[in-house]
């Protein structure tokens, strides 16, 4: 007599085990085998994270950063400028946009520790009731806002521009170097007045004071773009001639691929190093334009509106309205500056 071997999902008579039986047995071995699978894909991701943390750590940019007190110093101001900024409705102890929280009566209130001083205002107040550390707060948000999205501006046009006439040369480059050589030879203060003014009178009355901020934007990431370009240039011009550039021609590359997948890595470097220093002459420009008028709306508090206001009272008595926006603008652009000029060292080879 044969003997019967039925299997774990068969039943007596030869029958098979319906299809739904079946299904929520293929479920139960796959939730095991699922659950395994992202064990191992977490695991395999802690380690790549760790080896990441573990080369920046043994990377002598690290130990350039942390060997400089300096410029330990200089990043913590940035890092605290740039969290107030992104935390200013948390950070601040008022909020100097909305008038239901103003009040006249507060105006020209001292900061705290004089005789006349207020505990609710550390730093005083402006001539509007407005908390002058509030305003620094969110004045430092819009002008660090603008700064970096000039830069960016700037740079992703300047290296644009600078690594095409690099490659492409012939008129072409002539055209972008001359344009470039013409407006380096006017001030950029007087190209960003220009641009704001040019701007201004093309935004309807209606839309300008939303406009304000990304018209400045847009005047100061348009008058920084030739050293961006002159710099793109350059480092184009000397990977241009090397042999994995000639390689990459020879195996028929586009012209487009090459320039963004062979010399844009090598432009990033010098890029990055000249857009901190940019970011702090971006923030000074920032506060030039809004403090001579043509910047932000004297509403929005900015570093350059702060300074702005109180150099009106500034021999009346108010000396706080000045100051401290001042010495806000000022620490953060010598911070910026100082960052910028360790990436410089620390990015040049002739000096590790």
């Amino acid at each position: 007599m044969r003997r019967s071997t039925l299997g774990p999902g068969s039943e007596a008579g030869g029958k098979r085990a319906p299809a739904g039986s079946r299904e929520r047995s293929r479920v139960r071995l796959a939730r095991p085998l699922a659950a395994c699978i992202d064990r191992r894909a977490a695991t395999r991701g802690e380690e790549r994270m760790t080896a990441a943390i573990r080369r920046l750590l043994d990377h002598d940019l690290w130990w350039s950063f942390k060997s400089s007190p300096l410029t330990v110093a200089a990043a913590l101001v940035t890092l605290l400028f740039v969290l107030a900024a992104l935390f200013a409705p948390w950070v601040a102890p008022h909020d100097p946009f909305d008038p239901a929280s103003l009040d006249l009566l507060d105006a020209f209130t001292p900061p705290a520790w004089t005789e006349r001083g207020d505990p609710r205002f550390p730093l005083g107040t402006d001539d509007q009731g407005r908390c002058v550390l509030s305003t620094i707060v969110w004045g430092s948000r819009i002008s660090l806002l603008v700064g970096f999205a000039a830069v960016l501006l700037s740079a992703g046009l300047g290296v644009a521009l600078g690594v095409s006439a690099g490659y492409l040369g012939g008129a072409y480059e002539a055209l972008v170097m001359r344009l470039a050589d013409v407006q380096l030879t006017i001030p950029g203060i007087l190209v960003a007045l220009t641009i704001n003014g040019v701007a201004r009178t093309l935004v309807p009355r209606e839309l300008q004071e939303a406009a304000a901020i990304w018209v400045l934007v847009l005047a100061i990431g348009i008058s920084d773009w030739p050293k961006y370009a002159r710099l793109a240039r350059g480092t184009t011009l000397v990977e241009k001639s090397k042999d994995y550039i000639a390689a990459a021609r020879v195996i028929g590359l586009p012209p487009l691929r090459i320039m963004v997948r062979h010399l844009l890595p090598n432009v990033i470097g010098p890029v990055l190093v000249i857009g901190t220093i940019g970011l702090a002459l971006a923030i000074v420009s920032e506060a030039t334009l809004s403090f001579l008028g043509v910047g932000v709306p004297p509403t929005t508090p900015s570093l350059g509106t702060l300074i702005r206001i109180g150099n009106d009272f500034l021999f009346s008595g108010e000396w706080w309205i000045t100051l401290f926006p001042s010495l806000a603008l000022v620490l953060l652009v010598l911070a910026v500056n100082l960052l910028g000029d360790w990436l410089r060292d620390a990015f040049n080879p002739k000096l590790r």
